[in-house]
């Protein structure tokens, strides 16, 4: 479809270019967001006589979008998901999801303003950049987790994605463990050993007399 864009779209075009975009895209958000019209004569007329004050609206536009940004920049959700031992998700996160994580924190952001080109499938912390307005983009981070506690611990930068990890042993404790076991190892070995040799010195001592 042939649209006429009212402001300024990254990787698009400039206010008032007329561009090709998939259809798709044009009716779910660049139509009834305000940001194009269909390309036709009549319209092209429209733009030209609302140009000023499409101008006018683009900067209230920024104006909000830098406001949003200042109080969301670098802030981290938390998102709870199922998955197993080597962090792989039982499903995924979608953009859906972090809008609507977003909303539920009083953060307005549509779903094509996420830039994320492909669902999160693993646990750990992810960035993701927002473009608020075609000028304005933040990042904030999307920590998932199989729980709240997780999360906590991958916020202080621990690997979640070990059998060790999820049950809270560390290299170190069972580094311990092996050597406790390889030293009970050896205590039995020598009292065999002891055992043995007691046994040949009376066997000596025997056929001596």
């Amino acid at each position: 479809m042939d649209v006429i864009l009212l402001e300024r779209i990254a990787k698009l075009g400039q206010m008032g270019d007329t561009v090709k975009v998939r259809n798709g895209f044009a009716r779910n958000f660049l139509l009834p967001t305000g940001r194009a019209l269909r390309a036709n004569d009549a319209n092209r007329a429209r733009f030209e006589a609302e140009k000023s004050q499409l101008v006018a609206r683009n900067e209230e536009r920024k104006g909000e979008a830098k406001s949003v940004a200042a109080t969301l920049e670098g802030k981290r959700f938390v998102v709870v998901r199922s998955a197993g031992e080597t962090g792989q998700l039982y499903g995924s996160v979608s953009t859906r999801d972090i809008a609507d994580i977003l909303a539920g924190e009083g953060f307005k952001v549509g779903r094509n303003e996420i830039q994320l080109n492909e669902p999160i499938k693993r646990i750990g912390l992810h960035p993701i950049t927002i473009a608020l307005h075609a000028e304005v983009e933040v990042e904030i981070s999307i920590n998932v987790a199989r729980s709240p506690d997780e999360a906590e611990r991958q916020a202080r930068g621990e690997e979640l994605t070990s059998a060790d990890a999820i049950y809270g042993l560390d290299e170190e404790e069972s580094f311990d463990d092996e050597e406790q076991e390889d030293g009970e190892e050896r205590d039995d070995g020598e009292d065999a050993s002891g055992e043995a040799s007691a046994s040949d010195d009376t066997a000596e001592s025997d056929e001596t007399q």
